[in-house]
């Protein structure tokens, strides 16, 4: 069960690190960009879900903070299941 939680972990370690680069990225490079292509095709179906039911608010999108909350209390949801579990 430990392997599991430190794997649930590590997902949503990554995930999170991935919207906060894609966020940063895409401030800086082109939006054509090869990474910021690649990344999005990974990241925008997340934040577009978001964006559909909280619209940006005085020109500043806070999806990708909506989206990094939603993941960290996802996972110590289900890392909190899994514990009471054993």
């Amino acid at each position: 069960m430990g392997l599991i939680i430190v794997v649930i972990n590590a997902i949503i370690s990554v995930l999170t690190l991935t919207v906060v680069i894609y966020t940063l990225l895409r401030l800086i490079l082109d939006p054509y960009h090869p990474v910021v292509n690649t990344l999005g095709q990974i990241i925008e179906p997340l934040l577009t879900s978001i964006r559909k039911r909280i619209p940006p608010i005085g020109g500043l999108d806070f999806s990708p903070l909506i989206l990094i909350i939603g993941l960290q209390l996802l996972g110590s949801l289900i890392v909190t299941l899994l514990r009471s579990l054993v």
